[in-house]
Protein backbone atom coordinates (compact mmCIF):
# COMPACT_ATOMS: atom_id res chain seq x y z
CA UNK A 1 0.00 0.00 0.00
CA UNK A 2 1.81 3.30 -1.05
CA UNK A 3 1.86 6.06 1.97
CA UNK A 4 -0.75 9.02 1.60
CA UNK A 5 0.06 12.41 0.73
CA UNK A 6 -0.50 15.83 2.95
CA UNK A 7 -3.14 17.59 1.77
CA UNK A 8 -1.89 20.62 -1.12
CA UNK A 9 -0.04 23.57 0.45
CA UNK A 10 1.54 21.98 3.72
CA UNK A 11 4.77 21.64 4.37
CA UNK A 12 7.15 19.33 6.90
CA UNK A 13 10.78 19.88 8.38
CA UNK A 14 12.15 18.21 11.78
CA UNK A 15 11.66 20.04 14.84
CA UNK A 16 14.04 22.19 16.45
CA UNK A 17 14.14 22.92 20.38
CA UNK A 18 13.41 26.32 19.97
CA UNK A 19 9.92 24.61 18.37
CA UNK A 20 8.95 23.42 22.05
CA UNK A 21 6.27 26.40 22.72
CA UNK A 22 4.64 25.78 19.37
CA UNK A 23 4.38 21.94 19.99
CA UNK A 24 3.03 22.67 23.47
CA UNK A 25 0.54 24.25 22.38
CA UNK A 26 -0.84 21.80 19.35
CA UNK A 27 -1.04 19.41 21.77
CA UNK A 28 -2.73 21.37 24.68
CA UNK A 29 -4.95 22.47 21.88
CA UNK A 30 -5.95 19.19 21.11
CA UNK A 31 -6.33 17.59 24.25
CA UNK A 32 -8.36 20.81 25.56
CA UNK A 33 -10.77 19.68 22.79
CA UNK A 34 -10.76 15.57 23.12
CA UNK A 35 -10.81 15.32 27.27
CA UNK A 36 -11.41 19.04 28.25
CA UNK A 37 -8.10 19.37 30.19
CA UNK A 38 -4.61 19.70 29.10
CA UNK A 39 -2.09 17.07 30.44
CA UNK A 40 1.29 18.41 28.92
CA UNK A 41 4.00 20.84 29.62
CA UNK A 42 6.90 22.39 27.87
CA UNK A 43 9.38 20.84 29.97
CA UNK A 44 7.71 17.58 29.34
CA UNK A 45 8.83 17.83 25.91
CA UNK A 46 11.73 19.37 26.67
CA UNK A 47 13.13 16.58 28.94
CA UNK A 48 12.30 14.35 26.28
CA UNK A 49 14.37 16.18 23.62
CA UNK A 50 17.11 16.88 25.86
CA UNK A 51 18.12 13.11 26.46
CA UNK A 52 21.55 12.41 25.20
CA UNK A 53 19.84 8.92 23.08
CA UNK A 54 17.44 11.39 21.53
CA UNK A 55 18.04 12.66 17.90
CA UNK A 56 15.81 14.66 17.44
CA UNK A 57 16.32 15.61 13.71
CA UNK A 58 15.79 12.04 12.87
CA UNK A 59 13.33 11.50 14.78
CA UNK A 60 10.54 14.37 14.35
CA UNK A 61 8.23 15.85 12.09
CA UNK A 62 6.50 19.00 12.02
CA UNK A 63 3.52 19.83 9.06
CA UNK A 64 3.03 23.44 8.42
CA UNK A 65 0.58 25.40 7.29
CA UNK A 66 2.97 28.38 5.88
CA UNK A 67 5.05 29.07 8.70
CA UNK A 68 2.67 27.59 11.21
CA UNK A 69 3.17 24.25 13.38
CA UNK A 70 -0.68 22.44 12.61
CA UNK A 71 0.20 19.15 13.45
CA UNK A 72 3.70 16.85 14.66
CA UNK A 73 5.07 13.55 15.75
CA UNK A 74 8.05 12.20 16.80
CA UNK A 75 9.48 8.76 17.59
CA UNK A 76 10.67 8.30 21.22
CA UNK A 77 12.35 5.31 20.77
CA UNK A 78 11.46 1.56 20.49
CA UNK A 79 7.55 0.70 20.86
CA UNK A 80 6.43 4.06 21.78
CA UNK A 81 5.70 7.75 19.66
CA UNK A 82 3.60 10.21 20.06
CA UNK A 83 1.35 13.11 17.77
CA UNK A 84 -0.94 15.73 17.72
CA UNK A 85 -3.16 17.47 14.98
CA UNK A 86 -4.83 20.81 15.37
CA UNK A 87 -8.90 19.88 15.73
CA UNK A 88 -9.26 22.87 13.09
CA UNK A 89 -7.05 20.83 10.91
CA UNK A 90 -8.66 17.25 11.40
CA UNK A 91 -10.33 15.19 8.58
CA UNK A 92 -7.91 16.37 6.05
CA UNK A 93 -5.77 13.06 6.27
CA UNK A 94 -2.80 14.76 8.39
CA UNK A 95 -3.12 12.03 10.87
CA UNK A 96 -2.96 9.10 8.63
CA UNK A 97 -0.08 10.43 7.14
CA UNK A 98 1.76 10.97 10.54
CA UNK A 99 0.70 7.54 11.35
CA UNK A 100 2.03 6.41 7.96
CA UNK A 101 5.68 8.71 8.75
CA UNK A 102 6.34 7.17 12.14
CA UNK A 103 5.38 3.55 11.35
CA UNK A 104 8.52 4.16 8.77
CA UNK A 105 10.94 5.62 11.23
CA UNK A 106 10.29 3.05 13.89
CA UNK A 107 10.70 0.17 11.16
CA UNK A 108 13.63 1.40 10.15
CA UNK A 109 15.18 2.09 13.65
CA UNK A 110 14.42 -2.01 14.06
CA UNK A 111 11.03 -1.79 16.32
CA UNK A 112 9.09 -4.82 15.56
CA UNK A 113 5.91 -2.58 17.07
CA UNK A 114 4.68 1.10 18.00
CA UNK A 115 2.02 2.82 19.37
CA UNK A 116 0.41 5.58 21.07
CA UNK A 117 -1.87 6.67 23.96
CA UNK A 118 -4.85 8.42 23.12
CA UNK A 119 -7.95 9.25 25.18
CA UNK A 120 -10.68 6.91 25.00
CA UNK A 121 -12.43 7.46 22.04
CA UNK A 122 -11.02 10.54 20.72
CA UNK A 123 -10.66 11.42 16.98
CA UNK A 124 -7.38 9.74 17.55
CA UNK A 125 -8.76 6.61 18.84
CA UNK A 126 -11.14 6.15 16.19
CA UNK A 127 -8.26 7.01 13.81
CA UNK A 128 -6.06 4.23 14.58
CA UNK A 129 -8.63 1.78 14.99
CA UNK A 130 -9.69 2.33 11.43
CA UNK A 131 -5.92 2.21 10.75
CA UNK A 132 -5.46 -1.40 12.39
CA UNK A 133 -3.91 -0.47 15.83
CA UNK A 134 -5.55 -2.73 18.41
CA UNK A 135 -5.38 -1.53 22.66
CA UNK A 136 -2.23 -2.72 24.28
CA UNK A 137 -3.39 -1.38 27.79
CA UNK A 138 -5.66 1.21 29.04
CA UNK A 139 -4.42 4.05 31.49
CA UNK A 140 -5.86 6.99 33.73
CA UNK A 141 -5.33 10.09 34.96
CA UNK A 142 -6.51 10.01 38.38
CA UNK A 143 -7.15 13.25 40.54
CA UNK A 144 -7.74 13.91 44.06
CA UNK A 145 -10.86 15.85 45.02
CA UNK A 146 -10.31 19.81 45.43
CA UNK A 147 -9.75 19.84 49.49
CA UNK A 148 -9.35 16.28 49.63
CA UNK A 149 -6.05 14.96 51.52
CA UNK A 150 -4.83 11.38 51.67
CA UNK A 151 -4.54 9.68 55.24
CA UNK A 152 -0.83 10.43 56.80
CA UNK A 153 0.54 6.86 57.24
CA UNK A 154 3.35 7.03 59.49
CA UNK A 155 6.82 5.18 58.32
CA UNK A 156 8.30 2.15 60.07
CA UNK A 157 11.21 2.49 62.64
CA UNK A 158 14.70 3.59 61.10
CA UNK A 159 13.08 4.89 58.13
CA UNK A 160 13.04 8.56 56.80
CA UNK A 161 11.70 10.78 54.16
CA UNK A 162 13.48 13.49 52.04
CA UNK A 163 14.30 15.54 49.35
CA UNK A 164 17.37 13.66 47.76
CA UNK A 165 20.63 14.81 47.30
CA UNK A 166 23.08 14.69 44.49
CA UNK A 167 24.50 11.64 46.27
CA UNK A 168 21.18 10.09 45.65
CA UNK A 169 21.02 10.05 42.28
CA UNK A 170 22.47 6.78 40.68
CA UNK A 171 20.14 4.95 43.78
CA UNK A 172 16.79 7.08 42.87
CA UNK A 173 17.47 6.07 39.05
CA UNK A 174 18.25 2.40 40.18
CA UNK A 175 15.08 1.90 42.22
CA UNK A 176 12.78 3.63 39.60
CA UNK A 177 13.92 1.80 36.80
CA UNK A 178 14.13 -1.67 38.87
CA UNK A 179 10.23 -0.91 39.85
CA UNK A 180 9.00 -0.09 35.96
CA UNK A 181 11.10 -2.88 34.48
CA UNK A 182 8.76 -5.02 36.58
CA UNK A 183 5.88 -4.91 34.05
CA UNK A 184 7.62 -2.34 31.16
CA UNK A 185 8.62 -4.87 28.02
CA UNK A 186 11.75 -2.15 27.16
CA UNK A 187 15.38 -1.85 27.34
CA UNK A 188 17.06 -0.16 30.97
CA UNK A 189 17.10 3.92 30.73
CA UNK A 190 20.24 4.90 31.08
CA UNK A 191 21.18 7.02 33.79
CA UNK A 192 21.52 10.50 31.77
CA UNK A 193 18.47 9.88 29.57
CA UNK A 194 16.41 9.64 32.96
CA UNK A 195 18.07 12.60 34.13
CA UNK A 196 17.45 14.45 31.47
CA UNK A 197 13.78 13.92 32.56
CA UNK A 198 13.85 14.33 36.33
CA UNK A 199 16.70 16.32 37.85
CA UNK A 200 17.61 17.99 34.63
CA UNK A 201 13.98 19.31 33.54
CA UNK A 202 13.61 22.73 32.52
CA UNK A 203 12.38 24.18 36.10
CA UNK A 204 13.38 21.46 38.51
CA UNK A 205 13.68 22.34 42.25
CA UNK A 206 15.22 20.01 44.69
CA UNK A 207 11.14 19.03 46.55
CA UNK A 208 10.77 17.58 42.90
CA UNK A 209 12.77 14.58 43.92
CA UNK A 210 11.58 12.94 47.48
CA UNK A 211 12.69 9.88 48.84
CA UNK A 212 12.37 7.64 51.36
CA UNK A 213 15.30 5.88 53.02
CA UNK A 214 15.65 2.38 54.60
CA UNK A 215 17.86 1.86 58.61
CA UNK A 216 20.47 1.17 56.51
CA UNK A 217 20.30 5.05 55.09
CA UNK A 218 20.04 3.39 51.44
CA UNK A 219 16.80 4.50 49.25
CA UNK A 220 14.43 2.55 49.64
CA UNK A 221 11.46 4.24 47.79
CA UNK A 222 11.16 7.45 45.17
CA UNK A 223 8.52 10.13 44.01
CA UNK A 224 9.36 12.22 41.24
CA UNK A 225 6.75 15.60 41.20
CA UNK A 226 6.33 18.94 40.10
CA UNK A 227 3.47 21.91 39.91
CA UNK A 228 2.14 22.48 36.85
CA UNK A 229 1.73 25.62 35.28
CA UNK A 230 -1.18 27.23 36.59
CA UNK A 231 -3.68 27.08 33.75
CA UNK A 232 -7.24 29.57 32.73
CA UNK A 233 -8.64 29.68 35.66
CA UNK A 234 -5.03 30.12 37.50
CA UNK A 235 -5.27 26.44 38.98
CA UNK A 236 -2.37 24.57 39.77
CA UNK A 237 -1.78 21.13 40.12
CA UNK A 238 0.93 18.69 41.48
CA UNK A 239 1.45 15.61 39.47
CA UNK A 240 3.44 12.90 40.32
CA UNK A 241 5.89 11.38 37.61
CA UNK A 242 7.24 8.56 39.19
CA UNK A 243 6.51 6.92 41.99
CA UNK A 244 8.72 3.72 43.07
CA UNK A 245 9.20 1.28 45.80
CA UNK A 246 12.26 -1.14 46.52
CA UNK A 247 10.35 -4.92 46.27
CA UNK A 248 12.65 -5.52 49.48
CA UNK A 249 10.69 -2.25 51.26
CA UNK A 250 6.98 -2.73 49.63
CA UNK A 251 4.13 -3.12 51.91
CA UNK A 252 5.37 -0.97 54.71
CA UNK A 253 3.03 2.17 53.31
CA UNK A 254 6.04 3.88 51.76
CA UNK A 255 4.47 4.33 48.41
CA UNK A 256 1.45 6.18 50.78
CA UNK A 257 3.80 8.19 52.85
CA UNK A 258 5.60 9.45 49.29
CA UNK A 259 2.83 10.61 47.77
CA UNK A 260 1.09 12.38 51.12
CA UNK A 261 4.51 14.06 51.16
CA UNK A 262 4.14 15.02 47.80
CA UNK A 263 0.99 16.24 47.34
CA UNK A 264 1.65 18.17 50.96
CA UNK A 265 5.06 20.08 49.37
CA UNK A 266 3.02 20.90 45.90
CA UNK A 267 -0.07 22.33 47.92
CA UNK A 268 2.44 24.38 50.09
CA UNK A 269 3.34 25.99 46.95
CA UNK A 270 0.03 26.88 45.59
CA UNK A 271 -1.04 23.70 44.44
CA UNK A 272 -5.07 22.59 44.60
CA UNK A 273 -5.22 19.72 43.21
CA UNK A 274 -3.18 16.50 43.01
CA UNK A 275 -3.10 13.67 39.68
CA UNK A 276 -1.05 11.08 38.31
CA UNK A 277 -0.98 8.19 36.05
CA UNK A 278 -0.90 4.80 35.92
CA UNK A 279 -2.23 2.12 33.52
CA UNK A 280 -3.71 -1.69 32.95
CA UNK A 281 0.02 -3.20 33.71
CA UNK A 282 1.02 -1.98 36.76
CA UNK A 283 -2.55 -3.35 38.63
CA UNK A 284 -2.28 0.14 40.98
CA UNK A 285 -5.26 1.54 40.23
CA UNK A 286 -7.33 0.19 43.23
CA UNK A 287 -4.14 1.19 45.55
CA UNK A 288 -5.17 5.08 44.15
CA UNK A 289 -8.64 4.46 44.80
CA UNK A 290 -8.31 3.48 48.39
CA UNK A 291 -6.30 6.28 48.77
CA UNK A 292 -9.07 8.32 47.46
CA UNK A 293 -7.95 9.43 44.57
CA UNK A 294 -10.77 8.80 40.82
CA UNK A 295 -10.20 8.75 36.93
CA UNK A 296 -10.62 12.35 35.26
CA UNK A 297 -9.65 10.74 31.92
CA UNK A 298 -9.53 7.55 30.56
CA UNK A 299 -6.40 6.86 27.43
CA UNK A 300 -5.96 3.73 25.31
CA UNK A 301 -2.66 2.89 24.45
CA UNK A 302 -3.24 1.80 20.58
CA UNK A 303 -0.44 -0.06 18.70
CA UNK A 304 0.36 -2.07 15.45
CA UNK A 305 2.42 -4.36 14.58
CA UNK A 306 5.74 -3.70 11.80
CA UNK A 307 5.96 -5.94 8.69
Amino acid sequence: MSSPELPHGLTTRPLVIGDSAEVTAVIVEQELHDIGSAEIEEGDLLGEWQRPSYDLTASTVAVLDGERIVAYAEHLGGERYDAAVLPSYRGRGIGTWLAHWVQSVARSSGAAIVGMPVPEGSAGDRLLTALGYGVRWTSWVLRLPPGATIETRPLPDGYALREATEADREQVWTVAEDAFLEWSARERESIGDFAARVWERPGFEPWNLQVVTAPDGSVAGVANVWNTAADAAGDVDTYVSKLAVAPAHRDRGLAQALLVASFAAGRSRGATSSSLSTDSRTGALSLYEKVGMGPASVWVHRAITLT
